[in-house]
């Protein structure tokens, strides 16, 4: 049965008639569609406890309220959704646990399966029923290629769906319905850092394809984000330039360079970040303190403002939302 969601209104459409955001849809299958639409997740990192759970409601200003734990003490990992659940996989120490929280409720992960290969500094995102991971590392200089996949609502191990275009880590990716696009990264054999742009279509396993271009070749931007139309990169490395403060967007349905948005408050690397489809919320860095927390409208484009604080933030975190 297929369902129409309504980004402005947060109603859900289906053939019986409309379920407001957090109600419950009486489908043909009769099953309850619980979608928490604006709440936004960040999860381990550096900053002590390192199993932390926290969300924000993306619509609104404020700090992180505590959600619950991870597994165990995790960072450098990768997270996306499904509107309903959200996944983190990967991290630590190059570990291939994928685990799982139900967005509209609080409470600890839950043990999900496990990804093709080990590997931490990877990127993940999804089009609503496949969760994909790509790219990452089993160890120091020892970057992958491999692209994964999960399809969300079950749980299991994860399949090999095909390749990135080269070996590389502390990469980002964003996706719409359709594609999914990876971006950034550094090849650990020779210490490049890169401005690749490339994009899967998600529902088809195959390598990944050229998309286009940064306006800055850099590592460990905040994770990636996106509207059902853009994808937002913010932040990076490069060792020219050092820590940057640039936002930048693509258009996913399209191919090309990404167009410079607007700044970060701050210079800063290393975070998060998570989108209701209209804001895009980044939170945590390296930068001190690594609490903080700021946002942009995604479909204009200016400087990022303040959003509020992370109640423990820190560094090699991840998010999703319940977009």
């Amino acid at each position: 049965m297929a369902l129409t969601i309504n980004h402005e209104t947060n109603e859900i459409t289906n053939a019986t008639g409309i379920v407001t955001v957090n109600g419950t849809a009486v489908g043909n299958d009769n099953t309850p569609i619980v979608w928490y639409g604006s709440r936004g997740l960040f999860s381990g990192g550096t900053a002590s406890p390192s199993e932390s759970i926290e969300y924000i409601t993306i619509a609104t200003t404020g700090n992180g309220t505590d959600f619950g734990d991870l597994l165990s003490t995790t960072s450098k990992h990768a997270g996306c959704s499904n509107g309903a659940r959200g996944i983190f996989g990967g991290g630590g120490s190059a570990i291939n646990v994928i685990q799982y929280v139900t967005i509209s409720t609080t409470g600890n992960s839950t043990d999900f399966g496990d990804l093709i290969l080990a590997r931490q500094f990877l990127a993940a995102c999804s089009d609503g029923l496949r969760g994909v991971f790509g790219g990452g590392t089993t160890s120091w200089n020892a970057a992958r290629t491999e692209i994964d996949y999960i399809t969300i609502a079950t749980t299991g191990n994860a399949t090999d769906f095909g390749d990135l275009s080269a070996i590389r880590l502390h990469l980002v990716a964003c996706a719409d319905s359709t594609r999914g696009v990876f971006a950034a990264g550094m090849v650990t054999s020779t210490g490049t850092h890169v401005d690749i742009i490339e994009y899967i279509t998600i529902q088809t396993a195959g390598n990944a394809t050229d998309f286009g271009n940064l306006t800055l070749s850099r590592t460990l931007p905040h994770q990636g984000c996106s509207s059902e139309t853009r994808g937002i990169f913010g932040g990076g490395y490069n060792p020219t330039n050092g820590i940057v403060n640039i936002i930048e967007y693509i258009t996913i349905a399209t191919t090309g360079n990404a167009t410079d948005f607007g700044d970060l408050t701050a210079t800063n690397y290393g975070g998060a970040s998570c989108s209701d489809n209209s804001r895009a919320v980044f939170g945590g860095g390296a930068v001190s303190p690594g609490t903080q927390m700021e946002y942009i409208t995604i479909a204009t484009t200016g400087n990022a403002t303040d959003f509020g604080d992370l109640a423990v933030g820190g560094y090699f975190n991840a998010s999703c939302s319940g977009n």
